[in-house]
């Protein structure tokens, strides 16, 4: 058996035996959707970057990397401004002290605007859930050298995180985010020196890989380059400032002071692991072109877990494998609870049973967790790229969601029907350019986007007229509507 698959079961071991031990403090729904509350800030820290930092980092960014160069950080830099908007809306979010973004929307827009404001969060979150399970797959396919077949390796992912999910919801995430926070950063530290070391610098690195790798914008990428990096820059913007990931991670924390804190460390954080990763999936990419088929798009994707085998020391390896491992645990759990509350919140306890008991609840939270992990499974048994796949779910929620969801924190005069028309629109506009990207001839679809237009821009355009011009064209909120989120 490989050291490296040694190292990295006896982590998912440890991991397992914490969480079975945490699970018995889960009392209540407060404990399993939210932690009871009681999260400091350097617990928060952590989470937030695992939560943020998954295999949309460490594979879709690899994938982006090793196609475009470092016109990947466009992706990143999305998160990054995301990060620095929702720092001046950390305090409100913890103080309106709810569970979902379903409450938020539904107390500024109505009960409509809940029930398809949960289809679009699900929807966007079983397809992030689906490619946590097929970077899972590639770390085993590495680490045993080809033994474990992808295949494989995706049941064996999906089966550990359901698992930690299932058993203790926010406080298994939690405190499972620590270790993994810490390994990722530590990781990602020591690895580029032996990376770029063994790429040869950047003079070595820059002969070898077109020039397009080091432009700001890599114009053989996409039909429309500068269209396609903007368009990643923004669908991963929009998703960060309304992704009910983090909106439920700040309901946790203890304070709005512990919240505002651990989003500064948060963004700091997030800026370097981000760039660090992709730094190495360029220099990597020098050394392993001639063994990475960019034809298969999932390929480009394993490129900073090749790294970890053969270009950096047996240790600084481990823990980047390690790293890589934790970032699918913890993303793919953070995802697989956020839709499963959402089902509970917004539409089990609201429409269906309002007084169901605690204990009711907790035990079908835990079945829908397993539900939907298996529809997220079934998903990614058939996906064929990481970073299309990550695209299409970041502009699903970011379009649908986080207009109607930052106008019902930050615009006095947004109304119930610009808010209701806006989440629908938004979805209706992504279901069908996805549709259309399937169904088109290869090419009509240059790089994925049907007609060469991302989706970013035709979704978020039709989701923003729709809140403001609808919004202006209706009457606006009675001030009671919005005494709690504008307090004097």
């Amino acid at each position: 058996m490989s050291i490296y698959l040694l190292i990295i079961l006896i982590y998912l071991l440890v991991l397992t035996v914490l969480n079975f031990v945490r699970a018995r403090r889960v009392k209540s729904q407060e404990d399993f959707m939210v932690a009871g509350r009681t999260l400091k800030w350097q617990v928060m820290v952590f989470t937030l970057i695992c939560t943020w930092i998954g295999s949309g980092t460490f594979i879709s960014g690899a994938e982006f990397a090793s196609k475009a160069g470092f016109s990947a950080l466009w992706l990143a830099a999305g998160a990054w401004v995301g990060i620095i908007i929702i720092y001046f809306l950390a305090a409100k979010i913890r103080s309106f002290g709810q569970y979902t973004v379903g409450d938020v929307l539904e107390v500024r827009y109505g009960p409509a605007a809940r029930i398809f404001g949960a289809i679009a969060l699900i929807i966007s979150f079983t397809a992030i859930v689906s490619y946590q399970f097929v970077a899972g797959g590639f770390i085993l396919n590495v680490v045993t050298d080809g033994r474990v077949p992808e295949s494989l390796g995706t049941v064996i992912a999906a089966l550990f995180v359901i698992l930690f999910t299932a058993l203790g919801g926010m406080v298994a995430i939690a405190y499972t985010d620590l270790p993994n926070g810490i390994i990722i950063v530590l990781a990602c530290l020591l690895a580029v020196p032996f990376v770029w070391l063994a790429a040869g610098g950047y003079a070595q690195a820059s002969q070898v890989l077109d020039p397009g790798y080091f432009a700001v914008v890599n114009n053989q990428f996409g039909a429309h380059p500068w269209l396609k990096v903007i368009g990643y820059f923004l669908s991963t913007m929009f998703l960060l400032m309304g992704v009910q990931s983090m909106y439920q991670k700040f309901y946790s924390a203890r304070s709005t002071r512990d919240a505002k804190k651990s989003v500064v460390w948060w963004t700091l954080g997030t800026i370097f692991v981000e760039t660090v990763v992709v730094v190495i999936a360029v220099f990597a990419y020098s050394k392993f072109q001639d063994r990475i088929d960019l034809s298969v798009p999932k390929e480009g994707g394993k490129v900073v877990l090749m790294a970890a085998r053969s270009l950096v020391p047996a240790p600084v390896g481990v823990l980047l494998l390690g790293a890589a491992c934790a970032v699918v645990l913890s993303t793919g759990m953070n995802y697989l609870l956020s839709p499963s509350t959402t089902l509970m919140r917004d539409i089990y306890q609201r429409f269906i049973k309002r007084d169901a008991s605690q204990k009711a609840m907790v035990a079908l939270q835990k079945i829908l967790v397993v539900f939907i992990g298996v529809v997220a499974f079934l998903l990614a048994v058939q996906l064929k790229s990481v970073l299309a796949m990550s695209f299409f779910a970041y502009t699903v929620y970011g379009v649908a969601i986080t207009p109607a969801l930052v106008a019902a924190l930050t615009w006095k005069r947004a109304t119930k029907a610009g808010g209701l028309v806006s989440i629908i629109s938004g979805t209706a506009v992504c279901i069908f350019f996805f549709v259309m990207s399937r169904v088109l001839p290869p090419e009509k679809v240059p790089d994925g986007d049907p007609w060469g237009i991302p989706l970013i821009y035709p979704a978020l355009i039709v989701s923003l007229a729709s809140l403001i011009i609808v919004s202006l064209l209706t009457k606006k909120p009675k001030p009671e509507e919005l005494g709690k989120f504008f307090h004097k």
